[in-house]
């Protein structure tokens, strides 16, 4: 299975079209976090993979915007972003077909990010953890608007 979150995903130039409708966008970029978590643990675990994202996936933040008193705003996700839950289960199987798919970014957020405070601790847990058992707070995919929509097909927004 190749692991595709080191892969080169992301928008030529010519791509990023910030006057179109978000749907008209090649990729598409979801993050999904485990369904039932609590609502501060599943905006930081959102946060984290966008973070993780935003950083690998090229053109998919905007340019700066700026108001009309001259203040400068950062640019944002151009091409939207959906955000979904899933169970543990579906996680788990998610992440194993994004991570067989050619073309799709992955940056995932272990369980263990939220269960360490210290990030040489969370280094050393998921170094020591067989990946098959590794539990997963979010995922954030970018891939084939088709592929990653039929991937998370029959997910729910999350409330």
């Amino acid at each position: 299975m190749a692991d595709t979150s080191t892969s080169t995903v992301g928008f030529a130039p010519d791509e990023v079209a910030t006057g179109e409708p978000t749907r008209a966008a090649r990729l598409k970029w979801v993050v999904v976090v485990e369904e039932g978590t609590p609502p501060g643990r599943a905006v930081n675990a959102a946060v984290c993979v966008a973070a993780a994202t935003s950083q690998a996936v090229v053109g998919l933040v905007g340019p700066d915007a700026e108001d009309a008193d001259g203040s400068v705003h950062p640019g944002l996700p151009w091409a939207g972003c959906t955000i979904l839950s899933a169970t543990a289960e579906q996680l788990a199987a998610l992440r194993s077909r994004a991570a067989a798919s050619d073309g799709v970014h992955i940056a995932d957020m272990p369980a263990a990010a939220q269960q360490t405070r210290v990030y040489d601790a969370y280094l050393e847990r998921v170094a020591t953890t067989p990946g098959a058992e590794l539990g997963y707070s979010a995922l954030s995919l970018v891939g084939p608007r088709n592929r990653v929509s039929k991937m998370v097909r029959g997910l729910s927004l999350l409330s």
